[in-house]
């Protein structure tokens, strides 16, 4: 694919900076850094404990002027290396900053049409979709076919972005002033980083854009197990789900969804409790129940799915449409979070 063929970004970009967060990618971090092209001003690789050495082979050999290595002591994880690099880039006065992986699956010659939305005001953050073209999911590992799948599902229903898949995807863009909004410290440190990004971005009502793309998969060996996936991402979804429902529907509006959500719970868990309750009852009493309380734990029930369904509907209509950067560089933002200890 030659950069001709790839949306040219326009002039008025004052500050784009790149991320690459590196651990065991020594054999590949070169390339990946010598593909930015040059509508980046800033590269921070993070060496992330990398036990190859990346961030020392970087000052080594790379001569680019651009790029800055950060080191951690300590290995924190993708999120904790990301984050790192976040902070670096708002401490320069980022206007965007962009984060790609440094194992070559992402090609960073699509950097322009993931800045591109973020320019012309239609989103505030993008990320790559490997799901959008079906001839680019024949490179696709089988297995990392169907977690994604289900993981976007997981999603959708955590983040309140209904139109996204391919959450786990770590080839973003954010606008600085969105960026400077989120609360870094607490976001997840290791592979639950970009699904809570999502998380947090939704309770923002921030706007974002899926950008088609296709995985490069070469010799790499993933990091992320199954079994981590099972175990550990179910409960940080519906955690997630849970906080957004409180801060969307209860603490920062209160409209028709809200009201749904609070009538169709306390239906179904009264006509659910109520049933079990007088259900034991009759075991116990070897009496039947009469229609009149079968009705009366049926109906209640009853009403508070059809509640809970319509607060359903109207959440996957509720996605942001209106982009937030706008006004926050009218105000002037948030200050940036403290420094993550990284040292460089």
């Amino acid at each position: 694919m030659k950069r001709a063929e790839i949306t040219s970004l326009p002039s008025a970009v004052a500050h784009v900076a790149v991320v690459i967060p590196c651990f065991r990618v020594a054999r590949q971090i070169l390339t990946v850094i010598a593909a930015v092209g040059p509508e980046v001003t800033r590269i921070y690789v993070v060496d992330d404990r990398c036990p190859e050495g990346s961030g020392r082979r970087v000052q080594a050999e790379c001569t680019d002027p651009r790029v800055r290595v950060l080191f951690h002591e300590t290995n924190q994880g993708v999120g904790g290396a990301v984050i790192s690099g976040y902070q670096a880039a708002m401490a320069d006065a980022a206007d965007i900053v962009v984060k790609i992986d440094g194992d070559g699956q992402m090609d960073p010659r699509l950097l322009p049409r993931f800045i591109a939305p973020l320019l012309d005001g239609r989103a505030d953050y993008t990320k790559g979709n490997r799901f959008y073209h079906l001839e680019s999911l024949s490179g696709m590992p089988t297995i990392r076919l169907f977690g994604n799948a289900i993981l976007s599902f997981l999603s959708k229903i955590a983040s309140g972005y209904w139109d996204l898949m391919d959450p786990s995807n770590g080839y973003t863009a954010i606008r600085g002033e969105v960026l400077r909004q989120l609360p870094l410290a607490k976001l997840d440190r290791r592979y639950f980083f970009e699904s809570d990004m999502l998380f947090r971005l939704g309770t923002l009502r921030a706007v974002v854009a899926d950008i088609a793309m296709n995985a490069r998969y070469q010799d790499e060996t993933s990091s992320l197990r199954i079994a981590r996936v099972l175990r550990e991402f179910p409960l940080k979804y519906l955690r997630s789900f849970a906080k957004r429902l409180f801060y969307v529907y209860f603490l920062r509006d209160f409209n028709a969804c809200s009201v749904q959500l609070l009538l169709g719970s306390a239906l179904a868990a009264f006509g659910f409790c109520f049933g079990a309750f007088e259900w034991s009852r009759s075991i116990a009493s070897g009496v039947t129940a009469t229609d009149g309380t079968v009705m009366l734990a049926a109906l209640p029930i009853i009403l508070g799915v059809q509640f809970l369904l319509a607060a359903a509907s109207f959440d996957t209509a509720n996605i942001p449409r209106q982009p937030i950067h706008p006004q926050l560089r009218d105000c002037g933002g948030a200050p940036p979070p403290p420094d993550s200890g990284a040292r460089s």
